[in-house]
């Protein structure tokens, strides 16, 4: 069951979790044809990392969201096949679990000399997940950071699109399993996340990492409505209520494969083509 109040930090602070202000990008993005190459880049969640029993602490990129192949994710690769058959077989995960935002150029760099139509971005949990909330990534440099990579992107592969998924809320995440004494045990035993996770977390700390992911989602919208290739997703991710059974069951955080098919799903009828499947 999912909780409705706030703690006092968060209701203090006047933090809504579940309304982030955001932009869908420029009016030109608005429409794209279907690719016959695309990539995804990102962290852990676009490899889909311990998505169930099958990857423990590991990755099961085709079980991605944006890039997978299996039949229950339903991702974004398999619903453009649907309806372009010109891109059968040529998707790729560029990816990489533990990148951050300062990752990213790399990451691009490599889509672009791939020769990519069309790009998935998923980035900027790790810069949120680290030991303390004083090591998370500055905004300001979060920013700059992704300004440089899709500029770096779209001056070396200036036709293809880009769709950028805001980071998934992840203190909702800690509140789906936080009553879980096996999911906190595996939280502290694996160091996943812990400034929201740990058990010495507290609701001052927890506070200030959703104010951050406030301002990370920000950031993220106002550089993609810089280029006029970029589609943000509005929010849809962040927004995305996650259950139980949405969740690993083996690190009780990352996206399971129905969180997986949830994921695409939502970034689907927030990109490009919502009405073509």
């Amino acid at each position: 069951m999912f909780r409705t109040g706030l703690p006092a930090a968060f209701a203090a602070a006047g933090l809504l979790l579940f309304a982030l202000p955001g932009s869908v990008g420029s009016a030109a993005a608005a429409s794209a044809p279907l690719p016959n190459l695309m990539a995804a880049v990102g962290d852990s969640i676009t490899r889909a990392y311990d998505v169930d029993a099958s990857c423990v602490l590991s990755d099961c990129p085709e079980e991605s969201w944006s890039t997978g192949i299996a039949p229950a994710v339903d991702s974004e690769y398999q619903r453009i096949l649907a309806a372009n058959s010109a891109i059968s077989g040529k998707e790729v995960n560029d990816a990489s679990s533990g990148a951050k935002m300062v990752d990213l150029d790399d990451q691009v760099r490599a889509a672009a000399s791939q020769g990519v139509q069309y790009l998935t971005v998923e980035m900027g949990a790790n810069d949120l997940c680290v030991s303390s909330v004083s090591d998370m990534t500055p905004t300001s440099a979060f920013e700059s950071e992704f300004r440089t990579a899709l500029t770096d992107f779209t001056t070396a592969d200036p036709s293809a699109h880009i769709f950028v998924a805001s980071i998934p809320n992840i203190y909702q995440l800690w509140q789906v399993e936080e009553s879980n004494a096996t999911a906190e045990a595996e939280w502290n035993i694996l160091g996943i996340c812990p400034d929201m996770l740990s058990s010495s977390a507290n609701g001052a700390q927890r506070a200030q990492i959703v104010a951050q992911e406030h301002a990370d989602n920000q950031a993220l919208a106002t550089v993609c409505a810089e280029f006029s290739q970029c589609k943000f997703d509005n929010d849809a991710v962040y927004n995305v209520a996650f259950t139980t059974s949405d969740v690993s069951n083996v690190d009780y955080f990352h996206p399971s494969l129905a969180g997986q098919a949830l994921l695409a799903a939502t970034a689907w009828s927030a990109g490009y083509w919502p009405g073509t499947k």
